[in-house]
């Protein structure tokens, strides 16, 4: 076994790689870039090297360096995570010419299965389903129009390198076609450094599945069942589950016996995934293989009792699979949703900047938190805005999504921006709990974006009784520090009004053992908590002819509260009667008027301008290109008018909100 070995990598997923070898008592080292000195894998590895500036092409990218840190250091061998380096074949070369072990497969796999235009010819070969399509290399846009019309549209134009949702794009007609072209041969060359593209028929109502695979040196290779990944947000995957709620036993089996033949056809060594893409009937097709770690593998962990990085190493170092395919049982369900610093009311735009507080869920049984992060830490603009995979497990379905979502609401980032909210609607949308997904549920259920009005609808009278309690513990502190007389002390009023979301809650509150009985309506309700001022997180049970185990996150906002439950934000006030009727009357001021601006949408880079001072536009027409996290983001007119002054120009640099164009 490795004494030693390199994380060729960063985040969440060089924490992970670290923490199993140090359950297996092997010494680690991280490398890091400027922008990551403070990162959390280098501060959980043994050693760590430094290795170039924040962007990735002259750090991580650089196999040279990783080469020298592992002399450097004397590390034996080297896990590449995901991303970055994992499935270069130049990379596992580089490798093995230095006497470096790599921990994945051999260079001929990497090879064969990272060109997506070659693994479907090889996976033709060996009798694995394919989806219809033209498999050689495009040359220019009017081609991929030809070649479209020919597959017949819908079609997907997709890098040959691609991975991640970059370099793809859906084309239902000529125009989709020749814009997805370009914009897919642009972002393959930016994130792959290779702009080969291909078209393939675009699979109707389809499911993303994949399977797991597990192969040694010794010619095993097993299946560990699949994860389902419909829930898709522009080609990337959001929530992931094990198993599929789609696939019967059969289809399981047939689908896990045509990835071992694929795994065997290539001399597979490691644990590796292929991706099928499956129709309403349940025929399933090859997409690709994943020659690495996948980012969902913390799920097929939960359901198996197996730790993929371990058997990733101890394969690496030569060792045999002691486990057969008879060996491998399913367990349970497991859920994971990818926590991103993004904003998901703004067209999921990226949130940079430093977490000012973070609090994850308590991990255990039911919960497991795969993260790179911590409070005082920060997102960068280079890389990959992933705060953490939270993933819930439970031994049914219904009851991972239950603890799933009170994780969700125990999850505590301040701050900057993250996707929660997205994940709890996900969590709570009767579609996903009924398990009808494709790939397209993201786009069918929320086709013009995310929105608050799309969050699920609290209980009004649970929230009242919460910020209740937690406005009465303010008021007994308060009273109670004031310095009163004896038999002059100020009591706390017992009526008082909760205002939220544009209502009005008249109530009236009295101490019980544990807390406050709420009269609301003319009802009673009781709510009890061990909660205290300062603590973030209000975990209690409120009472209202049935117990409600609640987890609500608390911020003091001026005299009021920020409640946070369910994905969605409730800004409450508590006040006297005689306030809450003059707070009636205050005037209400009006947003500042922007829409004679474009503004940058995100932190990026202006890539270029497509209009001049004076020029008319019309609604819907390109005005510029913004790039951020290596993808193409177009802006278009929202109206028609004529463009007055230009603030900005190609290869600036833009802050969120910056003021690109102003119209006349």
């Amino acid at each position: 076994m490795f004494k030693k070995i390199l994380i060729a990598n960063r985040g969440e997923i060089a924490c992970r790689v670290i923490k199993t070898a140090k359950k297996m008592g092997i010494a680690t080292v991280a490398v890091y870039s400027d922008a990551d000195k403070d990162a959390l894998h280098v501060q959980m590895a043994d050693e760590a090297v430094h290795i170039g500036p924040p962007p990735s092409a002259q750090s991580y990218l650089i196999a040279e360096r990783i080469v020298e840190a592992c002399k450097k250091t004397g590390a034996e061998a080297v896990h590449p995570g995901y991303g970055f380096l994992s499935e270069k074949r130049e990379f596992q070369e580089a490798l093995a010419a230095a006497g470096i072990v790599f921990i994945g497969p051999g260079a001929h796999a990497i090879f064969a299965m990272g060109d997506k235009i070659e693994s479907k010819k090889l996976a033709n070969a060996a009798g694995v389903n394919t989806v219809p399509g033209f498999m050689g290399v495009i040359k220019d846009a009017e081609e991929a129009v030809t070649i479209a019309r020919q597959v017949g549209y819908p079609v997907m134009i997709k890098a040959s390198a691609g991975g991640g949702g970059k370099g793809m794009r859906l084309a239902r007609n000529d125009q989709e076609a020749r814009e997805g072209f370009v914009s897919a041969t642009n972002e393959a060359k930016s994130s792959f450094a290779d702009d080969r593209v291909f078209v393939e028929k675009y699979i109707e109502q389809p499911r993303h599945i994949e399977i797991q695979v597990l192969g040694d040196s010794f010619g095993n290779v097993i299946y560990l069942g699949e994860r389902e990944c419909s829930i898709q947000r522009r080609h990337q995957k959001v929530i992931e589950e094990a198993p599929s709620p789609f696939l019967t036993e059969a289809v399981r089996k047939a689908m896990g016996e045509q990835a071992v033949a694929l795994a065997k056809a290539v001399d597979y060594k490691s644990a590796g995934t292929v991706e099928f893409i499956v129709d309403a009937q349940r025929n399933f097709f090859f997409l690709e293989m994943n020659t690495r770690l996948q980012v969902e593998h913390p799920v097929t962990e939960l359901i198996t009792g197996l730790d993929l990085v371990e058997w990733m190493i101890r394969i690496a170092a030569g060792e045999a699979l002691t486990i057969q395919q008879k060996d491998v049982k399913l367990h349970g369900w497991a859920v994971e949703a990818r926590v991103y610093a993004e904003d998901p009311f703004r067209n999921f735009l990226p949130s940079i900047g430093r977490l000012t507080r973070y609090i994850p869920p308590a991990e255990g049984p039911n919960v497991r938190v795969d993260t790179g992060v911590y409070e005082g830490g920060e997102i960068s603009m280079f890389y990959d805005p992933m705060i953490a995979k939270l993933c819930a497990y439970g031994p049914v379905r219904e009851l991972a999504i239950t603890h799933m979502r009170q994780a969700l609401d125990e999850y505590f980032i301040r701050g900057l921006s993250h996707n929660i909210p997205f994940l709890a609607a996900l969590m709570a949308h009767p579609r996903f709990v009924r398990g009808e997904l494709t790939t397209n549920f993201i786009a069918e259920e929320y086709p013009h974006g995310f929105h608050a009005e799309d969050l699920p609808v609290p209980s009004p009278a649970l929230l009242v009784a919460v910020a209740a309690f937690v406005h009465r513990k303010h008021v007994e502190r308060e009273t109670s520090l004031s310095g009163q007389l004896p038999g002059h002390e100020v009591k706390p009023a017992d009526a008082w009004v909760v205002q939220f979301g544009g209502n009005s809650y008249p109530i009236v509150l009295a101490p019980i053992a544990g807390g406050y009985s709420v009269e609301l309506d003319g009802a009673t309700l009781s709510v009890t908590s061990d909660w205290g001022i300062g603590q973030p997180l209000f975990r209690g049970v409120v009472n209202d002819g049935n117990d409600h185990h609640l987890v609500v996150q608390v911020d003091r906002q001026n005299i009021g509260y920020r409640l946070f439950h369910g994905g969605s934000r409730v800004d409450a006030v508590v006040l006297s009667q005689r306030a809450s009727e003059l707070a009636a009357l205050m005037p209400k001021k009006a947003p500042p008027d922007l829409s004679k601006y474009l503004l940058s949408p995100m932190p990026g880079l202006l890539v270029s301008l497509a209009i001049a001072e004076g020029q008319e536009i019309k609604a819907g027409e390109v005005l510029a290109v913004v790039e951020a996290m290596k993808m193409e983001n177009i802006l278009r007119a929202a109206r028609d008018g004529i463009v007055g002054k230009l603030h900005a120009k190609p290869g600036d640099s833009l802050a969120v909100d910056q003021k690109i164009v102003e119209f006349v």
